[in-house]
């Protein structure tokens, strides 16, 4: 038993039941071969791993942090992972939060409000074979109490409900999905440590599965998402054996939850190549039935030049976003991806006869519930593009006191910028979106000065002169010529108190 133990620590056999991915061989890469800039490391992240070590455990930076510092890129997010467990990390951060039932992992914060900073901590996770697992018939939703307790479950096409069982470090990387994300950087050292070539895989820029593609996208069928992912943001071309399963894996994706599948969405929306996303979903086979709301756009046979022309541009501005550092928020994209279905729907409830509003209001709600459906976050993520969507017809509208009170509402920015896309698309005038801009940023003079040019613009109103009316006995006689006769007075009948006799009734006496 001991010696078997030992051959697992050094990587020359598998525990029992343990699949055919290949335990790798541990490689030291130096600084002087891997060349990662320092400037470009996260110091919160440096912090969670020096922490670690100096408490006598095992620490590095993992995963795609490590392949985007191979490549010169700065890291979105910098993951640690370690062979302390949940509760050592925890114990050794002041606030640090378990969390997780799938994988249960360890966000450390540090700062406070919007410039706060997560850092997830993970513990070294054993390689072990979906056939030893505990299995279960439903999923995370409908088998709760079969999944109480238990470390290492799957459900019946053995996708990976549970995995919670600390291993080595060398069944960590083996069980990671791609060579490039199965790296790890000890930033005191300045040393990448490498198991599976994924030094020389990032340098060649290739996304490869480690082990038997087929059986990693059945234990996780969102690894497919990902390398549509990573395929379109790096740049990487998609080793023929990783993708050759790609098309016939695809149908899996329909047993991951809605919520999961919803937030691998919005990450392949928001990567700054939302454009070469979509391409690579083309190039991949994954262009209808993968993301309900993806589907149209996709679909080669449902072709809409207006709304292709308006969505490029919209995700051409969040890539550009993107790339400055600014925020992008999914509730806006999700409002432009979906804006042409809700015009459609819009425009057939007028057409059967429901007046304008009402009949948006109806457009949104069948847009909502047919293409988001229940997600995590539904309600505010309705909400912000219930707003952007309700806000449009009222641009049209600049007299009176709609323009001050629309300016001021809290969604108010976020709605004039997809009016201005509306106006690039050359869905509304490009002199409207102007005019909105202009009164937005203008003191009080100016706003009056654009609302006086509005009222000038438009067409004077019809007068319609009122019908004589013939003058009741009680009324005074007609005014002389060139005289205002005095607007008639509409008399009030007095009411009766509680019962009081009908006129003209004699009232009953008593007897």
């Amino acid at each position: 038993m001991i010696k078997k133990f030992i051959n697992r620590l050094l990587g020359k056999g598998a525990a029992p039941g343990a699949p055919a991915v290949p335990l790798g061989k541990r490689v030291e890469v130096g600084v002087a071969e891997h060349g990662i800039d320092q400037n470009l490391l996260d110091d919160y992240a440096v912090r969670v791993v020096r922490t670690l070590k100096e408490a006598g455990h095992e620490a590095y930076i993992v995963g795609g942090a490590v392949r985007d510092l191979l490549v010169g890129l700065r890291p979105k997010d910098f993951d640690v992972a370690t062979n302390a467990t949940p509760e050592q990390v925890k114990a050794l951060f002041r606030r640090a939060f378990i969390i997780g039932r799938r994988f249960r992992i360890v966000h450390v914060i540090f700062g406070r409000g919007r410039d706060h900073e997560v850092i997830e901590v993970s513990t070294f996770r054993a390689l072990l074979d979906s056939a030893a697992a505990d299995q279960v018939s439903g999923n995370e939703k409908t088998s709760k109490q079969e999944l109480s307790g238990k470390a290492h479950v799957v459900d019946a096409s053995g996708r990976v409900l549970r995995d919670n069982v600390w291993g080595p470090q060398i069944e960590d990387a083996a069980r990671r999905d791609f060579t490039v994300n199965a790296l790890y950087y000890d930033p005191t050292e300045q040393i990448v440590v490498d198991y599976h070539h994924g030094f020389q895989d990032a340098r060649k820029r290739v996304l490869r599965m480690i082990g038997d593609p087929a059986a990693r996208y059945r234990e996780d069928p969102v690894r497919i998402i990902r390398v549509v992912r990573f395929a379109a943001k790096l740049g990487f071309a998609v080793e023929p054996k990783t993708q050759a399963p790609i098309k016939e894996m695809a149908a899996l994706l329909a047993n991951v939850p809605a919520s999961r599948m919803f937030d691998e969405m919005i990450k392949l929306l928001q990567t700054g190549h939302a454009l070469k996303s979509l391409d690579e979903l083309r190039k991949q086979g994954l262009a209808r039935g993968v993301f309900p709301i993806l589907d149209a756009l996709l679909n080669p046979t449902q072709r809409h030049e207006a709304r292709e022309r308006f969505v490029n541009l919209a995700l051409a501005d969040t890539d550009r976003r993107v790339a400055e550092g600014l925020a992008v928020a999914p509730s806006f994209m999700l409002a432009c991806l979906l804006w042409h279905e809700v015009v459609e729907r819009w425009n057939a409830a007028q057409a059967a006869g429901e007046a304008s509003f009402p009949a948006l209001q109806q457009a949104v709600d069948a847009v909502f519930d047919a293409r988001i459906g229940d997600i995590s976050g539904r309600g505010k993520l309705a909400a912000d593009m219930r707003e952007i969507w309700l806000m449009q017809p009222r641009f049209e509208r600049r007299s009176g006191n709609t323009p001050r009170s629309l300016v001021e509402q809290p969604r108010y920015r976020a709605a004039y910028d997809f009016l201005r896309l509306r106006a690039d698309a050359g869905e509304v005038p490009g002199e409207l979106a102007e005019w909105w801009e202009d009164f937005a940023l203008g003191d009080d003079d100016e706003r009056v000065a654009l609302l006086k040019a509005v009222r000038e613009q438009q067409p004077p109103r019809r007068v319609v002169a009122p019908r004589p009316s013939t003058p009741d006995a009680d009324e005074p006689a007609s005014a002389e010529p060139g005289e205002t006769a005095a607007p008639r007075k509409r008399r009030r009948r007095r009411r009766k108190p509680a019962g009081a006799a009908p006129e003209g009734a004699a009232a009953d006496s008593p007897d």
